[in-house]
């Protein structure tokens, strides 16, 4: 039985929860889905512009743990750009 997810400090909640390419309609995209945790990861390392480590801190988790969320952030928003799909940031 897997381990139970632990719920990371989350101090952001966006207003706008779908981005998609310009001229496209949505019902022929693919959606990436991102977590919550995923953008916030990316708005404390790329906006506020913290380090790994202050990052870790204020989501109240390992720097390792981080690295990993910011990792598949960064894969998922590269699949979306270059393949041009839709992206959907869930609440999970």
């Amino acid at each position: 039985m897997p381990r139970p997810r632990l719920r990371r400090k989350i101090c952001f909640n966006p207003n706008v929860t779908y981005f998609k390419p310009r001229g496209v309609p949505m019902s022929t995209l693919d959606i990436v889905e991102m977590t919550i945790e995923e953008v916030e990861a990316l708005r404390l390392k790329n906006v506020d512009q913290l380090s790994q480590i202050e990052c870790a801190k204020k989501m109240d988790t390992s720097q390792s743990t981080f690295q990993r969320i910011l990792s598949s952030a960064y894969n998922k928003i590269s699949d979306a750009i270059v393949n041009g799909k839709a992206i959907e940031i869930i609440n999970k």
